[in-house]
């Protein structure tokens, strides 16, 4: 077994956005570029950049202030592309008065004779269908950005795996700028939305990695962590698992059957994870959450066996989540718990391994209901769970069985405006009639992303 040297402690969307303003992902390629240099407060600008290459939420977005139009400037981009329908009315006029080209109505290019244009009136039905298709394009896309996102996040994750053997120090870099990319997109005061993705891209070890670290630092980040401190989180959480690439496949992930030869094998992980990130030039705090993210308030965990004042907040933090995401993401499918059957497994029995106030507050963060829960409402309906705001952890957005309107057609729904309906009970997927179970499509593997929560318009 190597030898696991002591480390010293170092504490540590879519459903509010306006339909009719909606430019769906087949028309990016179609609108209009403007000069960076012309960019002004009220636009709505997209940004065909990997979701790493700049350091806003999403690739889209309204500028509301000279601050974005600076970082906007300093990608290294001439041009940019912007959508006139999002854009506030007054920023689309220069400063002459006129409207730039790409904003001219069509018909005001031939105004000889006001008579010649048509005007349509939509009836309800026509403008509800419209609006329907539009909600459902906004819907589409934003969850293609958070997939896109999160396949990029465990491709990286992957090859710095690959590059431990090879170039320590190399993927000691590339865990810093991937830790330094989530960070950065989650600092500032806006609200973020937990979204459950249809589909985790990356090999199981890698999506755990991106689970994990994601999560990790979305909690950090709703405690108030500073942010060198969710850094050293980040890069901790990411690559809390390294040592697991030394050993033999088949001990990779701790079984009931293992024998206590195999037991010991699986739980050296830990100390080849320490000394590969001493090869990485891994800081203090972020090897404390490799060394520290087994061990238990109890005694109870493992290599050390550590007491609780020995153990980081970091490495407590990053407990909480791996044990989560190992619940519902186990080798073997059908031994997953439901995100709700996961946290509630863990309040109930492991209050006394974990912290409990980190504990509470990943609950909180998570929602009674995570997404990714079947669950009834209170009016009978059956729905999934598939974003949660931590401010409103009763009220999450569901997707909702309805016989009536095709799965393809499918809206997600804020419960908060639902009035008088809520979560009546969490249910397993065999509690579902199985058309309700077809329709709503639990995932095998649960994975997350997150995107800024949007507020609500006033009337």
């Amino acid at each position: 077994m190597p030898e696991l040297v002591d480390i010293e402690e170092t504490p540590l969307p879519l459903h509010r956005r306006s339909p009719r303003n909606i430019c769906t992902m087949r028309d990016i390629k179609n609108l209009p570029l403007i000069d960076v240099t012309a960019l002004r407060v009220g636009l709505y600008v997209y940004l065909e950049l990997g979701w790493m290459s700049h350091p806003f939420p999403l690739s889209h977005f309204k500028i509301t202030s000279g601050d974005q139009i600076t970082a906007i400037q300093g990608l290294g981009i001439k041009k940019i592309r912007w959508c006139e329908a999002q854009s506030d009315s007054a920023a689309v006029v220069v400063p002459t008065g006129k409207l730039p080209p790409s904003a001219e109505p069509a018909f005001a290019k031939d105004a000889s004779s006001a008579a010649e244009v048509q005007v349509a009136i939509e009836t309800s039905e026509v403008a509800a269908q419209r609006l329907h298709r539009e909600a459902m394009a906004a819907q589409r896309a934003s969850l293609a950005v958070c997939e896109k996102q999160f396949a990029e996040a465990a491709r990286e994750c992957k090859g710095l795996n690959a590059l431990t053997t090879t170039s320590p120090k190399e993927a000691g870099v590339c865990a810093l700028a991937l830790s330094r990319a989530m960070v950065d997109k989650m600092v500032g005061g806006q609200e973020l939305v937990i979204r459950l993705l249809s589909d985790a891209a990356g090999d199981k070890a890698s999506a755990h990695a991106v689970n994990v670290t994601l999560l990790s630092l979305l909690l950090g980040r709703s405690l108030g962590w500073s942010e060198p401190d969710l850094m050293d989180l980040g890069v901790g959480a990411l690559t809390h698992d390294v040592g697991k690439l030394q050993l033999p496949e088949r001990v990779r992930s701790s079984q009931e059957h293992f024998s206590p030869a195999e037991q010991r094998l699986y739980e050296d992980h830990v100390a080849h994870g320490v000394q590969t990130g001493r090869a990485m030039g891994l800081s203090a705090a972020a090897l404390t959450v490799i060394a520290q993210h087994h061990e238990m308030l109890d005694g109870s965990g493992f290599p050390t066996h550590a007491p609780r004042e020995r153990i980081s907040d970091a490495s407590k933090l990053v407990a909480i989540v791996n044990r989560y995401d190992n619940l519902c993401n186990p080798d073997m499918p059908s031994q997953a718990l439901t995100p709700h059957e996961a946290l509630s497994l863990m309040f109930a029995q492991g209050r006394s391994k974990f912290d409990h106030s980190l504990l509470s507050a990943f609950i909180k963060m998570m929602g009674v209901y995570p997404p990714g829960c079947l669950v009834q409402l209170s009016d009978e309906r059956f729905a999934m769970v598939v974003a949660v705001n931590a401010s409103r952890p009763l009220k999450p957005l569901v997707l909702v069985y309805e016989r009536q309107v095709p799965r393809e057609d499918a809206l997600i729904v804020d419960l908060q405006d639902l009035q008088g309906v809520g979560i009546r009970r969490s249910l397993k997927p065999v509690g579902l009639p199985p058309e309700a179970l077809v329709y709503l499509s639990p995932r095998q593997r649960v994975a997350y992303f997150f995107e800024p929560a949007f507020e609500k318009e006033m009337a």
